[in-house]
Formats: C-alpha cells, sequence, structure tokens
C-alpha cells in the first residue's frame, strides 16, 4: 500500500487532529511540515491538495480532518486503538451522535475562544473580551450536556475511547491553559474526561512536534 502523506503544520488544530489518529492507529506515515510563515502554503504544489492539513495516500486526496480520520480509523481498523464501534447499528449510531455534537456544537465555540484566548495573544492582537464571553456561554452548555452524558459512559460514545473524543483533543488542550479552563474544572467528569484523553501517549507524540 502506498505511503500516507500528512502535509499541514504541527501548529494547526486540524493537523494535530490528523496526527493524533496517525499515532493511535499506530502506523506508518509521512508528515511533511508546511511553514505558514515562509508562504508555503500558498505554493501551486500545495494549493493543488486543497487545504491544510493535506492527506495523499496513492491517488487518494483528501482535506478536511475528520474525513481523514474516518478513513485512517476505517482503512487501517485492525491497526492500534480501535477508535470505531462497529460491534453494531446501536453503537454505529452513537458514534456518529457524538461525532455530529463535537463538530456542530463542541467545535465552533471551542474554535473561537483558541482563537481568542490562545492565538491572538500570541500574535500580539487585542482579545475581544464580548467574543470569549459569548462563546464561554455556549461551550458552557455544551459540557452541561458532556458531563451528564459522562455520568452514563467514560468516554462519549461509550466506554472505549473513539474518534468522537480523538476530535476535541486540539481545542481542549489548549482550552485548558487558558482562562477558559473553569469551564472543565467546574465539571468533575468532563475535567476528568480531559485530563484522561489528553494523558494518551499518541496525544503527547503530536505535541512533541511543537518542539523541532
Amino acid at each position: 500500500m502506498a505511503v500516507m502523506k500528512v502535509h499541514g503544520s504541527p501548529f494547526s488544530t486540524s493537523t494535530q487532529r490528523v496526527l493524533a489518529c496517525l499515532y493511535d492507529k499506530d502506523v506508518e506515515f509521512q508528515f511533511v511540515n508546511v511553514d505558514m510563515g515562509a508562504g508555503q502554503h500558498k505554493s501551486e504544489s500545495f494549493l493543488s491538495l486543497n487545504a491544510i492539513p493535506a492527506f495523499e495516500q496513492g491517488d487518494l486526496k483528501l482535506f478536511e480532518s475528520r474525513a481523514i480520520t474516518q478513513y485512517i480509523a476505517q482503512e487501517y481498523s485492525d491497526k492500534g486503538t480501535q477508535l470505531l464501534l462497529p460491534e453494531s447499528n446501536k453503537t454505529m449510531a452513537l458514534l456518529q451522535l457524538w461525532k455530529e455534537v463535537e463538530a456542530h456544537q463542541f467545535n465552533p465555540p471551542s474554535t473561537k475562544l483558541v482563537f481568542e484566548l490562545h492565538y491572538k495573544p500570541l500574535f500580539g492582537m487585542a482579545t475581544d473580551t464580548a467574543a470569549v464571553e459569548e462563546n464561554e456561554a455556549g461551550l458552557a452548555k455544551v459540557l452541561d450536556v458532556y458531563e451528564a452524558r459522562l455520568a452514563q459512559s467514560k468516554y462519549l460514545a461509550g466506554d472505549h475511547f473513539t474518534l468522537v473524543d480523538l476530535h476535541h483533543l486540539p481545542n481542549a488542550h489548549y482550552l485548558m491553559r487558558s482562562s477558559a479552563k473553569k469551564l472543565f474544572d467546574s465539571r468533575p467528569l468532563v475535567s476528568a474526561w480531559v485530563a484522561d484523553i489528553t494523558a494518551r501517549p499518541a496525544w503527547s507524540k503530536v505535541l512533541d512536534l511543537q518542539k523541532y
């Protein structure tokens, strides 16, 4: 089988999502670091791949991190961590349900908070306090749903770590290092869940890429 190549930046949350999946599946791949500062993402060769991250394997080219992780989890279901729940229609439906919740309810406010609380200070930009308050309120509602769900199972889609939990890693990581940490800490089950998923060896490998 052709080698997998991931084009992206280790500082991109979308790239981090794909890398975490690859490391959890314990499969070989080639990481092509795209230097955003040097404008490599605007080169003709990279633009043909559409976006960051970009994924290649033979004639298959994908973008959008969640589509990439879904492909990896299915194509390499016999490798590393089982990130899907193929046992029955019921478990697959639960997995799909919580994937939708992450993508459409958790991701929008958490991404805006990461931008305001992490990236803006990093680049010397002023934080929009109103935007922070609005999105903290939105995220709090989602985390209330998570707290109730985690009273029923260890992870969001059940008692096993899956793509659902993995998809939360980048934004949860940055928010736990910001003033938004209080939203997680005030919900004991959510706090324990975040501590669990961010302690995974695969996630540590993703963060190690930022050191080079």
